[in-house]
């Protein structure tokens, strides 16, 4: 999902423009938080954007921690959200503020030196899903704190944390409106923060990934008024440029396809770098035959008006919910001995791409390969997809038995007879029917969220990877069951699985799920959504109660009541009927592949960090990351393990990340050979970004804390800041 000559400007040039520009601003004392700023030249640096720059390159330009003295580093401020759950956040920090969220959406501001709590914004929402950060705008005479809470942007006093009357309705702007029909019946959430370009905020959003769901548009926003100044249709509209990748009138029923990883700016070009989704359904396309642009597509927009400039799309037609997970990077380059101002895409497959900026040419070539066809009826995949030559791919492509896990005797043996029964023939392999198919890596990658980081004077990028396999399979979603089960198989199957088992403790079973939970706990849910899942609003009514009724069966075998089309169609949200030509598939569910001990069934490494040099397309280090401690306890280290939240390096030659989920340890690494110089360990895991700054002449380092996905254990939401003695 002719153009004006743009001035060619280095992203080193772009960031010490923006950084003389806000010292003006410091000195001219343009609002109450940067007026708390300090006088001395060169003693303070701010972190004033999610990703550090609106170029997402997790880089700092601070030296005073330098890889002499960072195993010096100590706790310098904690501050506990007393709130229990998970936390993304990438802090913004402006002057002497940093501005963060709570596990459930709250918006905070801090002082950046001590820790202790400016003001707290509370919509008035019961938001239980992961927020990563806000944005931050000013002209130099105002400046406001952008908020995504849920399906409201907000914009806040950055002084008071007090909603900005003159924005939107009362201060926020409602995301659900200007899509498609009735904004009550959808759901939008941002989990990554807009970018913010002159005086627009440009957004995406958080989309289900079932039908019905709203189409993904990207829009840009007026940051003073809210008014809504331009939409781009990832799912084209009739004379749009991708309409015919799509049925007819696909734009009235499709949905998704939306930027839910965050977006990257050139602001001297004017160019807004767009990473979406897959369309939905995740996994069952017969009724979105063809290519589907503008769904797991990077777009390059004019900032200035939305309209495309160039695209490329990594994956035809997906039935693998491979999308982008995050946000591109900025950077410039050496390539055929010219410098060359490029940008360059993680993606979940362990594939890596760089392209010319400005015109979207691939810097190593990329070639469409050729794969299966797709065995299931109604269902027509791509024939090829596209593949760089070069780098190689940061994780493993292909699982075979001999990369089954050795961790124990028993373990092996049971990961090859399961193994023996699944279809492992590499990416892009369309499910079967009652089949389990190898996803290598997994639905959570390769790279996730958490994005890479780029050393902007060496053209070095830095990628955390996960390194495990995952299954998954369709089986028909008819003969016809009760009312409820329609519900079910629609709108919650996909997650927790046709037969309602789940895959805990990421995505719970849902058999005797009544009790556990009341039915006004669960309809709670149903409507708000929580953690990994989004609210369904549109199951009300008949449709919730018959979807209770469903839920509260002992088990999920039985014999369901037969219901007719006409029932099954009244039962399903929006009255979305079943199309009497073709049956429905259901998704078997997201499905870890983890031996009966819960570790992973392949053998180590099961999460890595590498260093690609992007001058060369070579690696200059790749290590194992993350660790068990109960395998380490027993003599089994360097394993890697799953770990989401991304690095960030700066230019004394240090990359700090947190991101593992077991360990729960934050480490710094040399960032020119991948030696480990400090390492300390956390009160939760720390699966977010750290961010960087410095005030009074001292540098801090700062990350979030808390729950994670694969683990049961509760945890509470809690910032933690280092510093030199």
């Amino acid at each position: 999902m002719g153009r004006p000559k743009y001035m060619k400007l280095s992203s080193t040039i772009i960031t010490a423009a923006v950084t003389l520009g806000l010292a003006f601003s410091i000195c001219a004392g343009w609002s109450q938080v940067a007026a708390k700023r300090t006088s001395h030249a060169g003693q303070s640096a701010d972190w004033q954007v999610y990703g550090g720059q609106t170029a997402n390159q997790h880089y700092s330009s601070l030296t005073q921690i330098n890889q002499s003295n960072v195993n010096k580093l100590k706790v310098a401020w904690t501050y506990d959200t007393g709130e229990e759950g998970i936390l993304e956040t990438n802090p913004v920090v402006v002057g002497r503020t940093l501005y963060a969220y709570t596990p459930s959406q709250k918006v905070v501001a801090l002082d950046a030196v001590t820790g202790k709590l400016l003001w707290k914004f509370d919509a008035g929402i019961k938001a239980e899903h992961w927020a990563r950060g806000v944005s931050y705008w000013t002209d130099g005479h105002e400046s406001r704190i952008f908020a995504g809470v849920m399906n409201s942007l907000y914009a806040l006093d950055p002084a008071t944390g007090k909603p900005i009357p003159s924005f939107g309705e009362n201060g926020k702007v409602d995301l659900r409106k200007n899509l498609r029909g009735d904004y009550n019946n959808h759901y939008i959430s941002m989990d990554t923060p807009g970018v913010v370009y002159k005086d627009l905020i440009i957004v995406g959003g958080e989309m289900p990934e079932t039908l019905p769901a709203a189409p993904g548009d990207i829009r840009a926003y007026d940051v003073r008024t809210g008014e809504l100044r331009w939409s781009f249709h990832t799912i084209p509209h009739p004379g749009e440029f991708g309409y015919d990748t799509w049925p007819k009138d696909a734009w009235k029923t499709s949905g998704a396809a939306n930027n839910w990883a965050g977006m990257s700016l050139d602001a001297a070009r004017g160019i807004v770098y767009v990473p979406t989704g897959s369309a939905a359904f995740d996994f069952y396309g017969g009724d979105r035959v063809g290519n589907d642009l503008f769904a797991d597509t990077l777009l390059a927009l004019d900032a200035n008006t939305g309209k495309r400039i160039w695209h490329f799309q990594d994956v035809h037609h997906d039935l693998w919910d491979r999308d982008f997970p995050a946000a591109p990077v900025l950077l410039t380059v050496m390539h055929d001995g010219k410098r060359i101002d490029a940008i360059a895409q993680t993606t979940k497959t362990g594939y890596l791409y760089l392209f010319d900026r400005s015109t979207g040419k691939p810097l190593f070539p990329i070639e469409e390969h050729s794969y299966p066809a797709s065995t299931v009826p109604g269902e027509l995949a791509s024939l090829t997809q596209p593949r760089p030559l070069k780098p190689a791919p940061y994780a493993r492509q292909l699982l075979t038995e001999d990369m089954l896990t050795n961790r124990t005797p028993e373990a092996h043996a049971w990961a090859l007879e399961k193994f023996r029964t699944f279809r492992s023939e590499g990416l892009f392999v369309p499910f079967e029917l009652d089949k389990q198919t190898v996803l290598f890596p997994g639905f959570d990658g390769g790279a996730e969220w958490g994005g890479p980081a780029v050393d902007p004077k060496t053209g070095v990028i830095y990628i955390n990877s996960n390194d495990v396999a995952w299954t998954g399979g369709l089986t028909a979603d008819r003969p016809a069951g009760t009312p409820g089960e329609a519900v079910y198989r629609s709108q919650c199957s996909i997650c927790h699985g046709a037969d309602r088992s789940g895959s805990p403790p990421t995505f719970p079973s849902m058999i005797g799920i009544s009790k556990r939970l009341s039915d006004a706990e669960i309809t709670a849910t149903i409507h708000q959504g929580k953690g990994r899942m989004p609210a369904f609003p549109d199951v009300s009514g008949t449709q919730l109660q018959s979807l209770l009724q469903f839920l509260k069966q002992e088990n999920s075998t039985g014999k369901p009541q037969q219901i007719s089309d006409k029932q099954e169609a009244a039962s399903l949200p929006n009255g979305t009927a079943p199309n009497p030509q073709e049956p429905r598939y259901t998704f078997t569910g997201y499905r870890r592949f983890v031996d009966p001990d819960n570790y992973p069934a392949v053998a180590p490494p099961w999460g890595t960090l590498s260093a690609i040099d992007l001058n060369t397309g070579n690696y200059l280090w790749k290590i194992p990351f993350g660790e068990y401690p109960a395998l380490v306890a027993k003599g089994m280290k360097n394993t890697g393990s799953e770990n989401y939240g991304g690095p960030i390096v700066t230019a004394s030659g240090l990359l700090f990340i947190g991101a593992t989920l077991f360990d729960h340890k934050f480490r710094a690494y040399d960032s020119h050979t991948g030696k480990l110089l400090w390492e300390t360990q956390l009160p939760y895991a720390g699966r977010a970004t750290p961010a960087t700054y410095m005030v009074d002449g001292k540098q801090y380092v700062v990350l979030a804390t808390g729950a994670v996905r694969f683990d049961p254990t509760k945890a509470e939401g809690v910032y933690v800041a280092f510093s030199l003695p």
